[in-house]
C-alpha cells in the first residue's frame, strides 16, 4: 500500500532536511563526549540548558500571551522534571558508553511511546505494532547481551533516559493539543533549567570559558536540529524521513573509532537497525491508517 502524500509533499527536501538534523544531533553528542569527566555531567547538563535559553528569547511574546490553566502549568512542572532527570541520565551515560551505544539504545524511546499511547492515550495496540515492539526489545536485549557482558552504569542510565523522553514526550503530546508548540518548547527549556538547579548547586565547579564555549555549542546544534528536523517533516511524510534517522547510528559509530578510540561491535550495529526498523514500521502503519500519528520520529525528544 502506498504511503499516503499531501498535495505540497516535497520527499527530497525532508530527507535532506534530515540528512541535517541528524548530523546536528552527532555533533551534538560528539561534543558532550568531548567533554570526558572535565565537568560532572549534572553541571554539563544544566548548563547547556540554561545556555539555551537564549534560543527561547524569539519565543517570548507567544510565551506571554499564551493563556494557562492549572492543568497546564501541572503539565510542564511534571514533564520539567521528569526530563531533566532524562538529560542528566544521557549526559552521564555519554561518559561511560560508547557513542553507537548510546545512539543505538536512543532509537527505544519512541518504542515507550508507542507503549505509554496505549497505557494513558487509548492508542490501540494491534498484533502488528506489539510484533514491531517485540522485536524492538530483542535489539535492546542484542545491544545490552546480559549474561554475555556486564551491563554498565551507563546502559542501566541510557534505559532510563529512554523512559523517560518517552515520558516526556506523552506528556508533550497532551499540551499541544490546545497551546503552541513554542510555547510548549519554551517551556521545557525552561523548566527544565530550574528543575537542575540544585542538583547543578551539589556539584558545581566553576567552569572554564572554553567549557563554556563548549556547551554553548551543544546548545547551537541541538536547537539547529530541532529545526532541521521540523523543516523535515513540514516537507515529507514522518514515514519518508524516519529512515534517515539509521544514519545517525553509522556516523556515530564512526565518529566513536576515529576521534574517541571507540571498537566496532558489530551487535550494536545490529541491534540498533532492528530498533529502528521496528519504530519505522510503527510510523509506516500510522501513515498507512491515515491516522494522527503517535510515535515520534526517533530523533524527536532529543536533548
Amino acid at each position: 500500500m502506498p504511503l499516503p502524500e499531501t498535495p505540497d509533499s516535497r520527499p527530497l527536501a525532508g530527507i535532506l532536511w534530515m540528512l541535517a538534523a541528524g548530523l546536528s544531533f552527532v555533533v551534538m553528542t560528539a561534543l558532550v563526549k568531548s567533554m570526558g569527566q572535565g565537568m560532572h555531567p549534572i553541571q554539563s547538563a544544566f548548563l547547556r540548558y540554561l545556555l539555551g535559553i537564549v534560543f527561547v528569547l524569539p519565543a517570548l511574546r507567544s510565551l506571554l500571551a499564551a493563556r494557562l490553566t492549572r492543568r497546564h502549568w501541572t503539565m510542564f512542572g511534571l514533564r520539567g522534571a521528569i526530563h531533566a532527570v532524562g538529560v542528566m541520565l544521557w549526559f552521564f551515560a555519554m561518559t561511560r558508553i560508547p557513542l553507537a551505544e548510546v545512539t543505538a539504545m536512543n532509537y527505544l524511546t519512541p518504542v515507550y511511546v508507542s507503549l505509554g499511547a496505549a497505557l494513558f492515550l487509548g492508542e490501540t495496540l494491534a498484533a502488528r505494532r506489539i510484533t514491531a515492539i517485540f522485536v524492538a526489545l530483542i535489539g535492546a536485549a542484542i545491544i545490552l547481551r546480559p549474561g554475555f557482558r556486564e551491563i554498565s552504569p551507563g546502559h542501566l542510565a541510557m534505559l532510563g533516559t529512554t523512559l523517560t523522553l518517552g515520558g516526556s514526550y506523552l506528556l508533550a503530546k497532551a499540551a499541544v493539543e490546545d497551546l503552541s508548540p513554542a510555547v510548549v518548547v519554551a517551556h521545557l527549556s525552561i523548566w527544565v533549567t530550574v528543575a537542575m538547579i540544585p542538583f547543578a548547586v551539589a556539584v558545581w565547579q566553576t567552569p572554564s570559558w572554553q567549557q563554556l564555549g563548549v556547551l554553548f555549542a551543544i546548545a547551537s546544534f541541538a536547537t539547529a536540529g530541532h529545526y532541521f528536523m521540523t523543516l523535515a517533516l513540514k516537507a515529507a511524510p514522518v514515514a519518508v524521513t524516519q529512515p534517515v534517522t539509521f544514519l545517525q547510528l553509522i556516523w556515530a559509530t564512526l565518529l566513536g573509532a576515529l576521534v574517541f578510540g571507540e571498537g566496532v561491535d558489530i551487535w550494536v550495529v545490529a541491534g540498533g537497525t532492528l530498533i529502528l526498523a521496528s519504530v519505522s514500521f510503527i510510523t509506516w502503519r500510522e501513515a498507512v491508517l491515515k491516522r494522527r500519528p503517535i510515535t515520534p520520529p526517533s530523533i524527536a525528544p532529543k536533548l
